[in-house]
């Protein structure tokens, strides 16, 4: 199998099937069309049948990066349907976001990529040179969801 990444293709709706496969509640469309017209950038993971046949690659995972562009990104809605994970879709995601960040900044910056890892991938970020939170350093993470 041949993976390949594609940015800023995500479709409402292949997001809504992705974030679906991996058991998530989904939004609505219309919300989910708004969040990826904000997204600073989003990447999707396509995976290629190995021999020459005329069966389109498939979609097994995307990753959304919202931020400031300065000083803060935050990755979301990080997702790998099952029958791919541990397969190296995650790491070749986060490893095209890392590096549309990089180049985002200016030479001499450092900014902080934040996330909120489910239980289960905790290892996965760690491995990815991510910290718990909280840490000897810092607070933990927090989030607080507002409803309309």
């Amino acid at each position: 199998m041949r993976l390949t990444i594609q940015q800023d293709t995500l479709t409402p709706e292949l997001f809504l099937t992705l974030y679906r496969s991996v058991g998530w509640d989904a939004p609505g469309i219309d919300q989910v069309r708004v969040a990826l017209a904000n997204s600073t950038a989003t990447f999707t993971a396509y995976a290629d049948p190995e021999a020459e046949t005329e069966v389109a690659p498939e979609p097994v995972g995307m990753v959304r990066l919202i931020g400031d562009g300065g000083m803060s990104f935050y990755i979301k809605d990080f997702a790998v349907v099952p029958f791919m994970q541990s397969q190296g879709v995650g790491a070749a995601l986060i490893g095209s976001l890392e590096r549309h960040v990089h180049d985002l900044i200016e030479p001499g910056w450092a900014v902080s990529l934040e996330l909120i890892s489910s239980k289960e991938a905790v290892e996965f970020y760690e491995r990815h040179g991510f910290e718990q939170h909280p840490n000897d350093w810092d607070g933990p993470g927090m989030f607080k969801m507002i409803r309309a």
